[in-house]
């Protein structure tokens, strides 16, 4: 089975999060989309990130809504940390050694992929398809480091985004899923 793995901290879950799930899911080329609620990216200040507990319920009521073929994992909350993406694709791997994992990362998150834990191994042992996002280009990111852009719509909206704009007061509410 061809599983692809969105991973975040989905913190909110947004519109933008929401349009690349279902281009996967139309696109014809995964069983199964897998949305990886992350616990804490080492990557990110643990003093911005929400509770996970209401996190991780959030984005399990957004997801009954995306149909069947989505299911939403919590397998980093039982993982130690810190939380490495590689780790937890090889557990996955171990768990599940049937199933083809494939990695779905923002072009974002490729500029900055030689920071990551193992990055080259991971490039190597999993097939890596990139959403674009606005300020990065996704194309020649993909070429540097073996990965596949995908022809998914560019929602110019990100979490921090969300969470900024409702601290200083604004009602963003219509981005969030």
């Amino acid at each position: 089975m061809r599983v692809a793995l969105f991973f975040g901290s989905f913190n909110p879950l947004h519109i933008g999060h929401i349009a690349i799930c279902k281009y996967l899911l139309d696109n014809g080329e995964i069983d199964q989309l897998r949305l990886v609620v992350s616990p804490q990216n080492p990557l990110k200040d643990k003093a911005q990130v929400n509770n996970s507990a209401d996190r991780l319920e959030h984005v399990r009521c957004s997801a009954r809504h995306l149909g069947n073929k989505v299911v939403v994992s919590d397998i980093e909350f039982s993982l130690p940390v810190p939380l490495y993406t590689i780790s937890t694709l090889r557990k996955l791997s171990s768990l599940e050694p049937h199933n083809e994992f494939i990695l779905i990362i923002g072009a974002d998150n490729l500029a900055i992929i030689e920071q990551w834990k193992h990055w080259e191994n991971l490039l190597k042992e999993y097939q890596v398809w990139v959403y674009p996002r606005s300020g990065f280009d996704g194309e020649e990111l993909c070429k540097r480091y073996g990965a596949r852009l995908i022809d998914a719509p560019e929602i110019d909206v990100s979490s921090t985004q969300i969470r900024e704009g409702e601290a200083d007061g604004k009602d963003l509410s219509y981005l969030k899923a």
